[in-house]
C-alpha cells in the first residue's frame, strides 16, 4: 500500500472495530494475545507491537519515522511513549490492516519478519504446489503461515484453514477440491 493511499484511508475514518485489531493482529505468524488491564494486547518475540488502551484507542509500536508518518495523516493520532495511539473510530480497517502489519514487522524476531515480508510479495500460483484460483490473499496467508504445499494443507482442519486471515471458505473449497483430485 503506498504512502498515499494510507494517507487516504487514515483520513476518511470508518466503522473500524477492536475485533478487526485482534483480526489483523492474530493474522501475523507466532503472535501471543495477552492482557494489560484488562485490555488486549498482541505481542510477538516479547514485545507488545499492537493494543488497546482504556481510552478506546488503538496503540501501535511503529519505528520513529513510520510512527511520524501515521501521526501526520490522521489529526486524532498522537505519539509517545515509543506508542502511537489512535482511537479505533478515527482509522479505517485498511489503514488499520496496514499500520498493524508495519508494528508486527518492526517487533518481530528479522528471521521471521524477512519470511513474512517474502510471503507479502506472493501472487496466487507461484507458492509449491498450492492452486493458483485460491487467489492471492489466500496464497499470502498461507505462505504467511508457512504453509506451501498441499500436503501441509491437508494436515489442518478446515476451522484452521479460516482461521487464517486472507482464507476464505472458497478458498478452502478449491483447496479441498485439489486434495481430493491429486
Amino acid at each position: 500500500m503506498s504512502s498515499k493511499t494510507v494517507t487516504a484511508v487514515c483520513e476518511s475514518g470508518g466503522m473500524t472495530t477492536f475485533a478487526q485489531l485482534r483480526k489483523a493482529a492474530l493474522a501475523n505468524p507466532e503472535v501471543v494475545e495477552g492482557a494489560v488491564d484488562g485490555k488486549p494486547v498482541f505481542i510477538v518475540n516479547g514485545r507488545e507491537f499492537a493494543g488497546r488502551d482504556t481510552d478506546s484507542r488503538v496503540r501501535l509500536r511503529l519505528p520513529a519515522a513510520e510512527a511520524r508518518d501515521m501521526v501526520s495523516q490522521n489529526d486524532t493520532a498522537v505519539h509517545g511513549d515509543g506508542l502511537v495511539y489512535v482511537p479505533v473510530k478515527d482509522i479505517n480497517g485498511q489503514a488499520l490492516n496496514y499500520w498493524v502489519r508495519r508494528a508486527w514487522l518492526a517487533c518481530a524476531p528479522a528471521e521471521l519478519a524477512a519470511t513474512a515480508s517474502a510471503a507479502d510479495q506472493v501472487g496466487a500460483g507461484q507458492l509449491g504446489d498450492l492452486p493458483k484460483s485460491i487467489g492471492r490473499p489466500a496464497t499470502r496467508a498461507l505462505a504467511n503461515a508457512g504453509i506451501t504445499t498441499l500436503d501441509q494443507v491437508a494436515a489442518l482442519s478446515e476451522v484452521d484453514l479460516l482461521a487464517l486471515h486472507g482464507v476464505g471458505p472458497r478458498a478452502v473449497r478449491i483447496l479441498q477440491e485439489a486434495l481430493r483430485t491429486r
